[in-house]
């Protein structure tokens, strides 16, 4: 089963999704819909979740690990998912960067950093899981699924 809450954030309600045992969803205003079966109940999950985005709201720098996540895609996915964890709390990596990261941990001589852009953008958990933290070659803001506007205002809040 599962249960759906949302979020009043400075960006906008954000709607948080659980399967009783993790997060599953975490999605900006006007992004994925959330599972049709899920229940508008309380979950200490979601709760704790609500917590840990009114830390990050708040300028601190919250660990996901201390958050149940459980992200569902291809291996691929879920490996980028896991390399996007890895960017600290107010830092960028590039598209290109990750592509090395991954195809260094896939045994590969390289990966496509378009693969890898598309991986990002199907992250399930924005913000927790940080997509917006991955840019351009040169700096640029490219691509972001919930919208560049709100990664901007992201890195913003990020920035020292």
């Amino acid at each position: 089963m599962f249960y759906r809450s949302t979020y009043p954030s400075p960006l906008g309600t954000i709607t948080l999704v659980c399967d009783g045992e993790a997060l599953v969803q975490l999605s900006l205003p006007g992004q994925r819909k959330f599972p049709q079966d899920a229940a508008e109940v309380p979950h200490p999950i979601l709760d704790q979740t609500k917590g840990w985005l009114d830390r990050y709201f708040a300028g601190y720098a919250p660990c996901p690990a201390v958050l149940p996540l459980r992200p569902a895609g291809t291996a691929f996915r879920e490996l980028i998912w896991k390399l996007l964890l890895d960017i600290p709390y107010g830092e960028t990596v590039s598209y290109g960067e990750l592509a090395k990261k991954a195809a260094a941990q896939l045994g590969k001589p390289r990966m496509s950093a378009q693969a890898v852009g598309q991986a990002v953008g199907a992250n399930p958990i924005a913000i927790v899981i940080p997509c917006h933290r991955v840019v351009g070659a040169d700096g640029s803001l490219t691509g972001y699924a919930g919208g560049i506007h709100y990664k901007k205002a992201l890195l913003e809040l990020e920035a020292p």
